[in-house]
């Protein structure tokens, strides 16, 4: 269990911070960037979920994932190279994934069909959705760019469940847009 007694250490005043493991990188170091864009993700998921209350599926399933994104953080907080023998990091598993992928076929069953790319808005819980979704994206960007660097590792998983998470909000936003009969649709060369 995580505890807390005090809010500030000062220990990042000089623009470096701990890993799980320990080991100290700079603020700026790849891994901080991509666990800070999950958060970035899991705070966006905090203001969507004041517009989904009155929807208890989808609120249900938002409120899993906020909890699986702090897993995903401490996951991509903890490397391989730094733990302790016999510990056990804390990481994504493909029944994760997979409980992602079951609940955007559940959501996109009741959809209407798409014919055309939709455009971030509608309902206020759609475009909260849609800009978890853009951040969700950027996470996984980084965790990929993470992922390619000698010495670093992400676990397949993680990479994973991210796609799986943007296509869930995808999902999820048109599926706030009243099922689909609410999202704002692209047309292309329109103001031309």
């Amino acid at each position: 269990m995580v505890r807390l007694t005090r809010i500030y250490t000062r220990t990042g005043d000089r623009g470096d911070t701990a890993l799980a493991t320990g080991e100290r990188v700079r603020k700026t170091d790849l891994r901080v960037e991509a666990y800070g864009a999950v958060d970035e993700t899991n705070a966006c998921l905090g203001l969507a979920r004041l517009h989904t209350r009155g929807d208890a599926l989808l609120d249900a399933m938002l409120a899993r994932v906020q909890n699986e994104l702090f897993d995903l953080g401490a996951d991509l907080a903890t490397p391989e190279r730094g733990l302790a023998e016999g510990v056990v990091a804390l990481r994504i598993t493909d029944d994760q994934v997979g409980r992602l992928e079951s609940e955007i076929d559940q959501l996109n069953a009741g959809l209407s069909p798409l014919n055309s790319f939709v455009l971030p808005g509608g309902s206020e819980a759609a475009a909260a959705l849609h800009l978890a979704r853009t951040v969700c994206r950027r996470a996984e960007r980084l965790a990929v760019a993470l992922a390619d660097r000698p010495g670093e590792e992400v676990s397949g998983s993680a990479l994973r469940y991210l796609n799986r998470l943007s296509d869930l909000l995808f999902t999820a936003a048109r599926w706030a847009n009243g099922k689909g009969e609410g999202d704002v649709l692209w047309s292309p060369g329109a103001t031309r």
